[in-house]
């Protein structure tokens, strides 16, 4: 079996490697492919950096939106940069890439995962609520547009992941997800000191977000820590459309 890849070798190899369009992804809104990154030709031959599948979304393959700015790759890159800064490594590897196939862009690492389970079949496990809680935590601070139940995905190394951030990071109260079954309780105590962190912002999200952005997460994050509990739903339209 080849090489598990560490988190800084997948960065590296994301940013370098040699990417190979294998096929576009299905039921997208926006152009989203499926590619192959391999290593360099001195790597393969030591032996130690395997190669790796991502999704790559091209900045050129996203349909233009009213309320959110142009540029949603940047935005799923910002959302690793948040998951890393909070330490709950919620996302998988994400950069952006200038030279890939269809021009700048967003690549992720793909992650191999039971594509059957989602956020509602997760919930039925009292195990995974923890993990749950933590993703519900997340999107309060990224304020997420566009949390479906399958954006959260069950990876082979039996860890909840949290995929799909273009729609996210607006200035304004934009919060739609499915994951209000925990509203009203106490946000779990040790997640606390991790969100206090983001007062102080991660410089790497300079040039992903606007400056007023920016402030609007440093906010939020303060109001969850003061609140410490999962809000209810306050808006018409708490819900994603569709939910899976």
């Amino acid at each position: 079996m080849p090489p598990q890849q560490r988190p800084s070798e997948a960065l590296t190899l994301l940013a370098e490697g040699t990417l190979e369009l294998r096929g576009r992804m299905p039921w997208s809104s926006n152009a989203t492919f499926f590619v192959h990154v391999d290593p360099s030709a001195d790597e393969a031959e030591a032996g130690d950096v395997a190669g790796i599948d991502a999704v790559y979304k091209p900045h050129r393959g996203e349909r233009p939106l009213w309320d959110f700015p142009d540029g949603l790759y940047r935005r799923e890159v910002a959302a690793f940069v948040v998951s890393e800064a909070l330490g709950w490594g919620l996302v998988p590897e994400t950069i952006v890439r200038l030279d890939a196939p269809y021009g700048v862009g967003s690549l992720q690492r793909f992650v191999p995962a039971d594509f059957s389970q989602h956020y509602f079949t997760l919930l039925e496990d009292e195990a995974r609520h923890d993990a749950l809680r933590a993703i519900g935590t997340f999107d309060l601070l990224i304020n997420n547009a566009d949390r479906k139940g399958g954006h959260c995905i069950l990876g082979e190394d039996d860890r909840i992941w949290a995929i799909d951030h273009g729609v996210a990071f607006h200035a304004e109260d934009k919060l739609r997800t499915v994951v209000w079954d925990f509203a009203g309780e106490p946000i779990p105590p040790e997640l606390l000191p991790d969100v206090e962190r983001l007062a102080a912002a991660p410089p790497e999200l300079d040039g992903l977000l606007d400056d007023w952005e920016i402030e609007a997460l440093v906010d939020r994050a303060r109001r969850v820590c003061a609140r410490a509990r999962f809000p209810r739903p306050t808006s018409e339209r708490p819900y994603p459309w569709p939910l899976v």
